[in-house]
């Protein structure tokens, strides 16, 4: 599961620099958009993806989707980091592993075990106890945003997974293209704002976005690989990233921003690592 231990590390690191854009002024929506150009040419020139094999319809369709919900997602987790912090905003974008989780079982047809059951209980748990005091009140607009990153979130593993099982093109060269697909979204976007006049361009926002791109390229490349190898338990992926990014990133909150944690985050912090270890026995399948 080392895969599994990359991905974790690479999301919080992207969940870190959204909080410092914050901090430092930097627009996070030009880093969302050059983060994408980034992705792309380290997806190209580190794994030369063969392309010769033109994906279809359906597969362009997807990759639209995917690179859409992407971008537009990943605004919402930035304005949600901002607000509400790097622990709710990990809480409500790692609960989303009841939607992966369900489509394991009802669409990829992985059968759910009593021992499976137990350690996403126990996973949900964790997750609830792990929420920071007194900000979990969503009559503020401002907490719509991890309401917005928990469903969207969710799609977005489910899609994610879809394109492990195409036969004809290799994951590396969806990634290419998706990623390319959201560089030509978000570059549109910015010229839109520039014709209206919105757009005030900061160049530490174009080099903050490179720096996102590559954690946010290593967080999805591995995911995939997790995703690749463990293809019969696609659910113990999803809960062991989900449930680590909690984890970690509750520390990295409490660490390096001085976020609270009370008696409950603690309790929910251990029972987080008990599920990660049930869900990753030899028996769990």
């Amino acid at each position: 599961m080392i895969y599994v231990f990359i991905a974790i590390l690479c999301s919080v690191i992207v969940s870190i620099n959204f909080k410092l854009f914050k901090r430092y002024d930097t627009n996070a929506y030009q880093a969302i958009v050059f983060n994408y150009p980034t992705a792309a040419l380290f997806c190209y020139f580190v794994f030369k993806p063969n392309l010769s094999t033109a994906p279809n319809q359906t597969e362009w369709l997807l990759y639209a989707i995917i690179a859409l919900l992407l971008i537009s997602i990943f605004y919402f987790i930035g304005k949600s980091i901002a607000t509400s912090g790097i622990v709710l905003t990990a809480i409500a974008q790692r609960l989303s592993l009841i939607i992966p989780v369900l489509s394991a079982f009802l669409i990829f047809t992985e059968t759910p075990t009593l021992i499976k059951i137990i350690g996403l209980a126990i996973g949900l748990t964790a997750i609830y106890a792990s929420k920071p005091p007194g900000r979990t009140n969503f009559k503020s607009g401002a907490n719509w945003y991890p309401l917005i990153v928990f469903f969207g979130t969710g799609i977005i593993d489910v899609l994610l997974n879809l394109l492990t099982k195409l036969k004809d093109i290799p994951f590396t060269a969806s990634l290419v293209y998706i990623f390319t697909i959201a560089t030509f979204l978000g570059f549109a976007s910015l010229l839109v704002q520039y014709l209206t006049g919105k757009l005030k361009f900061q160049l530490k926002a174009a080099f903050a976005g490179i720096v996102l791109g590559l954690f946010n390229f290593g967080s999805i490349l591995f995911y995939i690989k997790a995703l690749q190898i463990e293809s019969n338990r696609p659910s113990v992926v999803f809960s062991s990233l989900d449930i680590g990014v909690v984890t970690l990133g509750s520390i990295v909150g409490i660490w390096l921003f001085k976020e609270k944690l009370s008696k409950l985050n603690i309790i929910g912090l251990g029972l987080a690592l008990v599920a990660i270890a049930i869900l990753n026995l030899p028996n769990a399948i």
